[in-house]
């Protein structure tokens, strides 16, 4: 018998841990040859921990499992779920860059090969750097980090400059409230973000490559360390990267928890061992990077995508998607949801189903008041706008912007005011302290609000000028982007932001 525990940090905090234990305690009591496998999360955290059991006729799911139910577990008469591919959030996701997450042993390469992992290493390790560049032009893949910035041109910048070191650095410095996806695929199958990286080193001649952690994530880190020294000791990173002739070597740093280091030059800035602020542009970091070299900068679930283009053919992922958003999106639902979870499905689903039919609507069972998408610096869309699809574009024309496509929802009761001043306090906590629109601004913006809260007919029109030129204004995303979620808020919820209708009387 195998039994399969997750070692993502949600299913941990959750007791999967306790149940692991649990497990091998019951089997070693009864004879029981059992296989104890700790894979990654399938995503669905309301089933969490999700242990599923092979007796050789194919994996079996059940959960949410406690230590108590593990008798019942192994003898065969708890109740469960069927095969996980069968239960409706799953069943309706179109997999591709998650394929393997929770399905294979993450630190176990010959597992993740068996899963038609390498694959796509082992054709790029055949093609040019341009023809490589040109695959992932050709997908349409664009950053899953925020800014939705086509990777292709980015690498291609890269690849042309003329320069004797080049770097693939990832971003994972994911910080953004309600998104784990990056930290889900890290711990569940670390080895796509590896051969994803090399991918890139080969396409764009970099031979070193970072990974840049955020210290809150401790299983991570542990996980992303051991699996890149089995690939080194494989030869899937090193001198000869796959039998290539071209080397490609990474390592994983660890951040401090600074959320203005999730934006590119900050992070670089961290990485050199200096103070993570943010640097002007230009030089964009594509010519002038880390140590002053070209430097591709990508998000964990950009560059984990690269091996299925590579496996599948770019025309196989561009055929999924809505516009000039193609391939698929990683949504992290979270908040006041029945189901929260990460749903991996192609661009053009509206807000609207991903809300009330994946998340199944509030946990609360009261009417859904707002969604904010795309982080702490996302705007909050109202039911108004729940046809709008999950696009870059189309997000653009609506008012708000995808992010990291995390999803935190909000039932009836919120009050928009206090999570506009939220907005505002959490820019002015994280701001680096570069621009004064974001340092002063955000300082200004919490005041402001505190006097549209006390009854100042005259502060909602301030705040709406000071939101203008922080955007405008700011160095980079951290003040320039704050004024969505606040002028969202603002715009489409005034019965809380009673000073408003006092104005207009």
């Amino acid at each position: 018998m195998k039994v399969y525990v997750p070692l993502d940090s949600a299913a941990r905090a959750l007791g999967a841990d306790a149940v692991a234990v649990a497990i091998r305690a019951e089997a070693d009591r009864h004879g029981i040859d059992v296989t104890i496998v700790r894979n990654g999360s399938r995503g669905m955290v309301w089933l969490e921990p999700l242990v599923e059991v092979d007796r050789g006729d194919g994996r079996a799911a059940y959960g949410p499992v406690t230590a108590a139910d593990v008798p019942a577990l192994l003898d065969g008469t708890l109740k469960g779920h069927g095969r996980v591919e069968d239960i409706p959030f799953f069943a309706r996701q179109t997999r591709l860059t998650f394929q393997r997450c929770g399905l294979v042993d993450p630190t176990d390469l010959d597992d993740y090969a068996a899963h038609g992992g390498l694959a796509g290493l082992r054709r790029a390790a055949a093609m040019s750097g341009p023809e490589i560049v040109a695959e992932v032009t050709a997908s349409g893949l664009r950053g899953r980090g925020g800014a939705g910035f086509p990777t292709g041109i980015k690498w291609k910048t890269v690849q042309q400059a003329a320069a004797d070191r080049k770097y693939i650095v990832c971003n994972a410095d994911e910080g953004d409230s309600g998104t784990f996806a990056d930290r889900m695929l890290m711990e569940g199958d670390p080895f796509s973000l590896i051969e994803g990286m090399a991918i890139a080193g080969l396409g764009v001649g970099a031979t070193r490559g970072y990974v840049y952690i955020r210290s809150e994530y401790p299983v991570a880190i542990a996980v992303m360390r051991e699996a890149v020294a089995v690939a080194r000791r494989r030869g899937v990173l090193g001198p000869d990267v796959v039998g290539s002739g071209r080397a490609f070597d990474m390592e994983v740093r660890v951040g401090a928890g600074a959320y203005v280091c999730g934006e590119e030059t900050s992070l670089l800035n961290s990485l050199e061992g200096k103070r993570g602020t943010v640097r002007a542009k230009p030089p964009l970091p594509a010519l002038e990077g880390f140590l002053g070299c070209p430097t591709v900068v990508n998000n964990v679930i950009s560059l984990a995508t690269v091996p299925v283009i590579f496996e599948k053919g770019a025309a196989h992922y561009e055929a999924f998607g809505l516009g000039r958003s193609r391939g698929t999106v990683t949504l992290q639902i979270a908040g006041n949801v029945k189901r929260g979870g990460l749903f991996e499905t192609a661009f053009g689903m509206t807000l609207g189903e991903a809300v009330e039919e994946i998340a199944g609507g509030t946990a609360s069972g009261r009417p859904v008041k707002a969604v904010q998408v795309g982080g702490p610096l996302g705007a909050y869309m109202p039911r108004d706008r729940f046809d709008t699809p999950l696009g870059y574009e189309d997000f653009d024309a609506a008012g708000g912007l995808i992010g990291h496509a995390g999803l935190v929802v909000f039932d009836d009761t919120a009050d928009m005011l206090k999570l506009a001043r939220f907005a505002m306090e959490f820019c002015a906590v994280e701001s680096c302290g570069k621009c004064t629109p974001c340092r002063i601004g955000a300082v200004r913006g919490v005041e402001t609000i505190d006097r549209i809260a006390a009854g100042d007919p005259r502060a909602a029109a301030l705040l709406t000028d000071l939101c203008e030129t922080m955007k405008d204004g700011s160095l980079c995303a951290l003040g320039g982007f704050t004024p969505y979620p606040v002028m969202s808020a603002l715009t489409h919820f005034p019965a809380d932001f009673a000073t408003m209708k006092e104005a207009a009387e």
